[in-house]
């Protein structure tokens, strides 16, 4: 990528009237492109990271929000707005340019800035791009008198800020050994020789020297046994394209071998590493330098993620229920379950993230249905504008059909305006009818393939729904909870939480008492039923119904759907999951959280995986452990929000359900590289690391694995939090802290977590890695690195490390070995 020409108008700043819902303010907006920043004054000075940035909207995209402000359409054509995140949380910056070609320059230029920075951020790679960044966002920062010249006091405040409490000494040898000139100052050339001795990595010389060891050098025949012993490389594979520089390597040497390190790596990337290795193993000293070992190791062919180049890897072709498909819960908050705002923003940052299931609560509005959390405070938005966000933004991040999952809360005149609107937004991408025309009943569900590009309406059919609770067979379960033993504290606080609802409820009566006579009531079976045809007409393969029970005698058609909350699922498990798993074989149903759960928590979800659930929504609002895990199995399978279930559920095999198997996740922590600053660093405090691994694993049917050694290791929920986890189970381990070293610290630490395994199913398993302070463990992890067992190459790998909303830093990596053993 070349370096993008910033005109000089934007950094020096151009005049913008900044608007907001309460006032507007002149404000002048510029662009720092060395230190990849968009600042503006206020108070004080605002500072977005362009890293930091998650959309920008001009124009008429960004409508909703000038209708909102109720400003003319006059500024519609100037109209600028960016969404970021800023401690932990979405926010917006709405301003007006002062003519159209002002929009136009920081519309471009700004996308190609980002665009820049979202490639480097979507894993690793691009080293001499992302080094040149590093390189003159510091030199930027330490030059305060903007001569271009770095005195040693300059250097040392720069390493503080950086985290680095090196000897005095030490720093002076570096700066002289960088100063080549003996001028007593660095110039950028002096800096940038500086930064390299900074940034030596003693714990790859060693490696380096210890792999040369074994045969006296570096040559093909190391590198061979590098890729198969420690790498775990597959051998002579013909298909998929092996790596790049691996290829290269073996050309150079032994044409007849190819190499793999990853079964998912793609030809063409990394090709001046390519070139590097190429070079150097086909000269005549066939050595492979310390150097080009050091960007192999770094490079897109040795990434640690085995979905590496956002390709789709799984047969798409399937039915619907064979996949797990990437879930919301609550789609239109951005805020908790009782206060929050309503908003098109939630969908749009999910759909945008690829989930593919969204839900909508529809209730009377005063002309057309509005979406909102019934029975609480949360603000309202019209369906049909967030009917119009979701069409727009449905297939920009995946072509894979979209599921709104409704409730529908509204008279039947506004359900039918709900069809029409519907109808109208989606035009021919919604599912009105089956799509080869069957005239007769569902055999089975379609594939994702062949619904590509349309959207389906899930939504209880009340006429099928009512019919069948006349039989009176409705699910029986326990009235606790089998996953979590409440405490007395936690008790109080569930009913505490009790009585929130219950004044929100009534304030909820009092809202919509002019409704009462027109909406349905909760006891549903004895009020005739109260549905619009023309709403009904929109379920085709998605049809909501209630679970009567998992067996013999009760029959569903293939697109009947559960929607089950987490406790009444977890009941199912408890009783039946084996059932669970076979209905799930053939028939889609959702998992969603408890409705106590009011500050919009999330469970872990790989717990209802292993049921073979495939849509379990997700608080997306809420970055915590369930997000991340969610995350994690959904950047998988090119992040087109459908990953295809483990055989063992897909199949429903028995032989495969009962297989259980021990193992050891055996990690060396070896080095993190550039960590981030603490967010309330003053830049005098120096940080103490460690890093702690854990790994997280559904709640099998059987007691956990572990060995008599490892029993403090088990961490089940416990404390203020154990009322909103799941029993999943929790192994962790962690590392010593290194000392005054938050820049580039070394462990070289051996970690071994035990778990057990059901069916071969590690892609359910879940490893986290989190970088941490020794004085401040209770507090946000500086860095975190997430992702499936089954989506893990082993070996020596760099981690690309997420703040805690899983945005990838630039510049901060973990060196790691990863092995799994078998017991």
């Amino acid at each position: 990528m070349a370096d993008i020409a910033v005109p000089s108008l934007l950094q020096q700043g151009t005049p913008m009237m900044k608007v907001s819902a309460k006032k507007q303010k002149r404000v002048v907006l510029r662009l720092d492109p060395e230190q990849g920043q968009i600042l503006y004054e206020t108070k004080k000075q605002r500072i977005i990271p362009i890293e930091n940035v998650k959309e920008i909207r001009t124009c008429t995209d960004a409508r909703y929000y000038r209708e909102q402000f109720q400003l003319s359409q006059q500024f519609e054509d100037r109209w600028l707005t960016i969404f970021y995140i800023c401690d932990g949380r979405y926010k917006s910056l709405h301003v007006i340019a002062s003519t159209r070609d002002v929009l136009q320059m920081w519309d471009v230029t700004l996308r190609k800035l980002h665009a820049i920075r979202q490639e480097l951020m979507s894993g690793l790679g691009n080293l001499e791009i992302r080094q040149s960044l590093w390189e003159r966002q510091y030199w930027k920062a330490a030059d305060d008198e903007q001569d271009q010249k770095l005195d040693f006091d300059d250097v040392e405040r720069m390493c503080k800020r950086l985290n680095i409490n090196a000897a005095k000494d030490n720093l002076q040898r570096l700066f002289k050994e960088a100063d080549v000139n003996s001028r007593g100052y660095l110039d950028f050339a002096d800096f940038q020789r500086f930064v390299k001795l900074l940034k030596a990595r003693p714990e790859l010389d060693r490696l380096y020297k210890k792999l040369c060891s074994i045969n006296g050098t570096f040559d093909f025949k190391t590198f061979q046994m590098f890729m198969r012993d420690h790498q775990k490389s597959a051998m002579s594979q013909p298909s998929p394209p092996p790596s790049v520089a691996a290829v290269a390597a073996a050309a150079a040497l032994a044409p007849s071998l190819s190499l793999s390190p990853s079964p998912t790596t793609t030809a063409g990337s990394s090709v001046e590493i390519a070139t590097s290795v190429t070079d150097t193993l086909s000269s005549s000293s066939t050595i492979l330098t310390l150097s080009t070992f050091t960007s192999f190791l770094l490079s897109l062919d040795n990434s640690v993620f085995a979905d590496q180049h956002g390709k789709i890897f799984h047969d798409m072709n399937r039915p619907l229920s064979e996949y797990y498909i990437s879930s919301s819960h609550n789609t239109y908050l951005v805020g908790n379950q009782l206060v929050g705002v309503s908003t098109i923003e939630g969908y749009i940052r999910a759909l945008l993230h690829s989930c593919r299931s969204v839900e909508i609560d529809v209730y009377d509005g005063d002309a057309e249905p509005t979406i909102y959390h019934g029975k609480t405070l949360t603000s309202k938005v019209p369906l049909r504008d967030i009917c119009q966000a979701i069409q727009k933004y449905a297939f920009v991040a995946s072509p894979y059909p979209i599921i709104i999952s409704a409730e529908i809360h509204c008279s039947l005149s506004q359900q039918d305006m709900m069809a029409q609107i519907m109808r109208e937004v989606f035009g021919d991408a919604l599912i009105t009818a089956p799509i080869h025309g069957e005239r007769h009943k569902i055999e089975v569900l379609p594939s994702p393939e062949q619904l590509k590009g349309r959207v389906l309406l899930k939504a209880k059919n009340l006429y099928v729904s009512d019919r069948e609770s006349l039989r009176d067979k409705e699910l029986t379960v326990d009235s606790e909870s089998s996953t979590t033993d409440s405490t007395s504290s936690d008790e109080v606080f569930t009913e505490l939480k009790k009585d929130m609802l219950r004044v929100s409820r009534m304030a909820e009566r009092v809202r919509h008492s002019r409704h009462s006579s027109t909406s349905p009531g909760p006891a549903g079976r004895h009020q005739k039923v109260k549905m619009s045809f023309q709403l009904v007409a929109l379920l085709v393969y998605t049809v909501g119904v209630k679970c009567r029970g998992l067996n013999k005698k009760e029959q569903y058609a293939p697109e009947h759907v559960f929607s089950l909350s987490e406790k009444v699922a977890n009941k199912i498990l408890k009783q039946s999951m084996m059932d669970l798993i076979k209905h799930d074989k053939t028939h889609l149903v959702r998992v969603y959280p408890k409705g106590t759960r009011l500050n919009s928590s999330n469970f872990e979800p790989h717990r209802y995986w292993s049921a073979g659930v495939q849509l379990v929504a997700i608080n997306w609002q809420t970055f915590d452990l369930g997000y991340m895990i969610n995350h994690a199995m959904f950047q998988r399978n090119g992040r087109s929000g459908y990953v295809l279930k483990p055989r063992a559920v897909r199949e429903y095999n028995k032989e495969l359900l009962s297989k259980r198997t021990n193992h050891y996740l055996d990690v060396t922590i070896i080095s993190a590289q550039q960590l981030p600053r603490p967010k309330d660093s003053t830049g005098r405090e120096i940080v103490d690391p460690y890093v702690e691994v854990s790994v997280h694993v559904p709640d099998w049917t059987h007691s956990p694995f572990l060995p008599d050694h490892a029993d403090h290791a088990y961490s089940p929920p416990s404390g203020p939090s154990a009322v909103t986890a799941t029993s999943a189970r929790t192994v962790s381990f962690r590392t010593g802290a290194v000392k005054n070293n938050g820049f580039n610290p070394v462990w070289e630490e051996e970690l071994s977590l035990p778990f057990d395994c059901v069916g071969e199913m590690k892609d359910l398993v879940f490893v986290r890695f989190a970088v941490k302070q020794e004085v401040k463990e209770g507090e946000e992890p500086l860095a975190v690195y997430c992702a499936s067992l089954g989506s893990l190459n082993q070996g020596f790998r760099h981690l690309p490390l997420h703040d805690a909303q899983l945005s990838q830093y630039l510049f901060s990596t973990l060196f790691v070995c990863i092995n799994i053993r078998d017991t």
